[in-house]
């Protein structure tokens, strides 16, 4: 069967200007990624800020061409899609939902922008349509008067998970969805997402710094780091047998309810690595706990698994 999501030795980086007497910086956002994601699949994605993640959405997206390699959405180049017919296969849900929506427009005029945009809908249709998933997502048709400002936070990721799937898309792109949320309101949304993927076969790529979030949604986690994924693994066997030493890292860094224990120590150091000036080697080597020497003049290869990947030098082959 086709994937859903397929990325092939995708690249990307950014120019930053330097100073007034400091060359300019490239940095590299994304470098050599390649993944597929199942019809109905899950892929969360998780990494430190600046590793990457948010730069790959824009590029399934199509909102950012990648330098190298290629990107497709159910079997086509995500590029060379006419722009309606992308919007109807893949939709965004952002992090923040009150900046992604137009304060000064009513709810259901929101929700109904994408069908607007593609045309050939007569007002009577769309109206229907749009009152049909502001129920679907748990709101009300009352609710479609109302402004953004006058929603709750968790209302307002509604109304934006309403206008990404108005469409009825296949694939939708959570970029930190519940983020910006209480916790008790991102259990709700999380649940609805959930809830949506089961009824409509929806296939997501899941971006989160959360881990916890990323363990309950996720068919398959991906860890990047430096714009690589250097573990690709199911979510039970990443959870509970991770291979990469950064990973098993980030899973240390989890919180615990357990009094008296504090804040962990992970051994990672307060500092956060530099896209811009990337090392040598394995790019995770200066900040690992357990490289050797050749970690640091060596790029790891990336070693297949059963369903997954790992690049790491101290990882059995």
């Amino acid at each position: 069967m086709t994937p859903a999501i397929e990325v092939r030795g995708a690249r990307r980086t950014f120019r930053v200007k330097g100073g007034m007497f400091e060359p300019d910086k490239h940095v590299v956002a994304v470098d050599d990624v390649s993944f597929a994601v199942p019809v109905g699949g899950v892929l969360g994605v998780v990494g430190e800020s600046g590793c990457g993640k948010s730069t790959l959405a824009r590029l399934i997206l199509g909102l950012l061409p990648p330098e190298a390699g290629e990107i497709l959405v159910d079997g086509q180049r995500v590029l060379e899609m006419d722009r309606k017919a992308r919007a109807r296969l893949i939709q965004p849900v952002f992090q923040d939902p009150f900046a992604s929506l137009n304060p000064l427009r009513r709810v259901r005029d929101i929700v109904g922008l994408p069908l607007a945009a593609q045309g050939g809908m007569s007002g009577a249709e769309m109206a229907k349509r749009v009152d049909e998933m502001l129920v679907r997502v748990g709101l009300t048709v009352e609710m479609g008067e109302r402004q953004p400002a006058q929603l709750s936070g968790g209302q307002r990721q509604r109304v934006a998970i309403a206008r990404a799937l108005v469409l009825r898309p296949r694939i939708v792109v959570c970029d930190e969805p519940t983020s910006a949320l209480d916790v008790s309101v991102q259990a709700q949304i999380l649940n609805l997402l959930a809830e949506l993927r089961r009824d409509l076969n929806l296939t997501y790529l899941f971006i989160s710094h959360n881990l916890a979030v990323v363990e309950h949604v996720a068919t398959e986690v991906a860890v990047m780091y430096l714009g690589r994924i250097v573990e690709r693994a199911p979510t039970d066997t990443l959870f509970h047998a991770p291979e990469h030493p950064y990973t098993k890292a980030l899973l240390a860094s989890v919180l615990t309810p357990e009094p008296g224990l504090g804040v962990p120590d992970v051994g990672l150091g307060d500092s956060l690595p530099d896209p811009s000036n990337i090392p040598p080697g394995c790019r995770f080597h200066p900040r690992c706990p357990v490289a050797i020497e050749r970690c640091g003049s060596v790029a790891p290869a990336t070693t297949p698994r059963a369903a997954g990947i790992v690049e790491c030098h101290l990882a059995p082959a």
